[in-house]
């Protein structure tokens, strides 16, 4: 399995970095949501840090589903679906390979916003433990929810329609979560965040298990 996922992974990620989609699409827009917000609330700007964590979070989410998005499109052309399920990889391994691939891009580009909310908002990351620890697990959650529901979704016509919709509401609790953790370390009390850390590993542990276990029968179906 874990071979498996490492294989994927690589294979992945190799298509990114050809491709470029993440670096000329995906991190130009995720940091244009943060330099609209901070033009909507330019005129508040104690409104504007304040908000900081959330906001950030929401770009994120954006970033989350464009990545999950590309993700499925690229076993979506010439038939590279049923190719993997006829390679006789793991499903587990493949999922696992897939969802590191959309983590590593993710954790990419939250570096880059929280560079951009530290510049635009003039916020200070006061508890930075605290802050990798929430990325490490709520990044997880995501990409393991994304990885699942953008499999769901891969064989329907309407795929980048149905996707929001289907990931928005699992995704809102990791993100009120990560949103809440954030904000105890932008106000330099990294002690708040803990319980909020232990929602995220429970929500990370769940979907990833849940991941392993179903992933084979949803790369079947789709």
């Amino acid at each position: 399995m874990w071979r498996d996922a490492v294989l994927v992974a690589g294979k992945d990620l190799r298509i990114e970095v050809r491709s470029r989609v993440a670096t000329n699409q995906v991190a130009p827009f995720a940091f244009l949501v943060l330099v609209l917000f901070a033009f909507a609330l330019d005129n508040n700007r104690a409104v504007l840090t304040q908000a900081a964590s959330g906001l950030y979070w929401v770009a994120v989410l954006f970033s989350a589903l464009l990545a999950v998005q590309r993700s499925a499109a690229i076993e979506a052309a010439d038939g590279a679906r049923d190719q993997l399920r006829l390679s006789g990889l793991d499903p587990a391994g493949i999922f696992l390979g897939k969802a590191a691939a959309v983590a590593a891009e993710l954790i990419a580009l939250e570096v880059l916003l929280a560079a951009g909310v530290v510049i635009l908002y003039n916020a200070t990351i006061g508890g930075v433990v605290l802050v990798v620890l929430t990325n490490l697990l709520a990044t997880a959650g995501l990409a393991a929810a994304g990885t699942l529901y953008g499999s769901l979704a891969a064989g329907l016509k309407v795929r980048e329609t149905l996707l929001p919709l289907l990931l928005l509401p699992v995704a809102a609790p990791l993100l009120l979560a990560a949103t809440e953790a954030w904000q105890a370390a932008l106000a330099g009390r990294p002690g708040d965040g803990t319980q909020w850390l232990n929602l995220l590993a429970v929500f990370a542990v769940v979907y990833l298990t849940f991941g392993v276990l179903a992933f084979g029968s949803l790369l079947e179906e789709s």
